[in-house]
């Protein structure tokens, strides 16, 4: 009987073989989200460029507030106002550059104007209402630092320094082969008797899809030893990594690991993880495979944590990992297992704080589970659960965006 790799080790060692791609493209901001950043980005420029105002007021000296001022000049965002003579002030617009001479603003709900002359009420201080020069980025700051995937807000960030391009990694491209002579695509017709629809194709594209990847398509692969070895060394060829599903198990009809072996090597083989035990990884040549299970749920979740942190840092993120919370159990785990469960739960706020309600059916078969979830209890083997405990949780959302 083979020992079961626990899912820590297996990570380690599955991640510890990664080799980040190299290759990069430039991308049009509009494109770039969800890809990751190839280079560090310094910033040409101070963001803001000038001392401007952060509201729409008077801008004055602050020696002089407590007087009645003579307005000089108006001076609205994007326009750049004349030096400020003493004892003037100018009508000042959010945005826009503080005139030379000027070292406060005073919002116009605090300043009476009447024929020209305004009036402040109350104490004025320097830099009052300023933005300085630089205050949000400063010329020469990296801004961004390479192997982060880039968000909206980074993209926003990126424009605001004037680029219109950006370096990042090229996607990899992952094929994915379902093997089984059991699977039928959806919308091909009527199910017969024995067969299923292939949904671990369209969990696995849609998967490698959120993840800004390249989905290669390997089709639905015979349960024949000859035939899966031609499509793994197809899709090796075409792919930076090769995943199946199915025909990893110890089955006559499971030819994938047996192949695998033949074409390339298999570094681990089974994990101390449910659902999922079945679970392979190695390379056929030079190109990395990872086999998961068949079952739709075990898929699934293998995937999110296996398969996905690998992917991310092939594709040259530097962090590939999941945030972690804690809730309270409503649910009992009295029996000790000897595997780590991941058991599918939804979370919700109550007023004692976060909670965890387990999926009434934890099948490896009923892909319902991680529909119907939000997230994963993570219960170490040897553990029981009280309700009321706390158990560590996470986010599917943080896993299959």
């Amino acid at each position: 009987m083979s020992v079961l790799l626990p899912v820590e080790e297996a990570l380690a060692q599955v991640l510890a073989s990664a080799r980040p791609v190299q290759d990069t493209v430039k991308l049009p901001l509009l494109d770039a989200p969800g890809h990751v950043l190839a280079q560090d980005v310094v910033s040409p420029i101070d963001v803001p460029g000038d001392d401007n105002s952060a509201m729409d007021g008077y801008a004055l000296r602050a020696s002089e507030a407590g007087q009645t001022l003579p307005v000089s000049q108006r001076i609205p965002a994007g326009v750049v106002g004349s030096a400020l003579a003493p004892g003037t002030a100018a009508r000042i617009f959010t945005g826009a550059p503080l005139p030379p001479g000027a070292d406060a603003v005073v919002m116009q709900e605090n300043c009476t104007e009447r024929d020209g002359m305004v009036s402040v009420a109350g104490p004025v201080s320097v830099g009052q209402n300023i933005r300085p020069r630089g205050q949000d980025i400063a010329g020469g700051a990296t801004v961004l630092q390479r192997g982060r995937i880039l968000r909206p807000q980074d993209i926003g960030l990126l424009a605001s320094i004037g680029h219109g391009t950006v370096s990042v990694y090229r996607p990899l491209r992952v094929a994915v082969l379902s093997t089984g002579d059991e699977l039928v695509e959806p919308g091909s017709g009527e199910l017969h008797s024995g067969q299923l629809y292939n949904s671990n194709r369209y969990t696995l594209a849609s998967l490698l899809r959120g993840l800004n990847l390249e989905f290669i398509d390997g089709g639905i692969v015979a349960d024949d030893a000859d035939i899966t070895a031609r499509a793994l060394r197809d899709a090796a060829s075409r792919a930076d990594c090769v995943i199946t599903s199915g025909g990893v198990s110890v089955g006559d009809e499971d030819h994938v690991k047996n192949q695998v072996e033949r074409l390339g090597r298999l570094d681990l083989w089974k994990l101390a993880i449910k659902p999922g035990k079945p679970l392979a990884f190695g390379h056929i040549g030079d190109t990395p495979f990872i086999g998961l299970p068949g079952n739709p749920t075990s898929v699934f979740v293998t995937f999110c944590l296996i398969a996905r942190p690998f992917l991310l840092k092939l594709q040259g993120l530097d962090e590939p990992e999941s945030p972690r919370l804690q809730a309270r159990a409503a649910f009992n785990v009295d029996k000790p297992g000897s595997r780590q469960d991941y058991m599918r739960v939804t979370l919700v706020n109550t007023s004692g704080g976060l909670q965890a309600t387990r999926f009434s059916n934890q099948s490896s078969g009923v892909l319902s589970s991680v529909s119907y979830s939000n997230a994963f209890a993570v219960i170490p083997p040897g553990t029981t659960v009280s309700e009321g405990d706390l158990v560590e949780v996470i986010p599917l959302d943080s896993l299959a965006r």
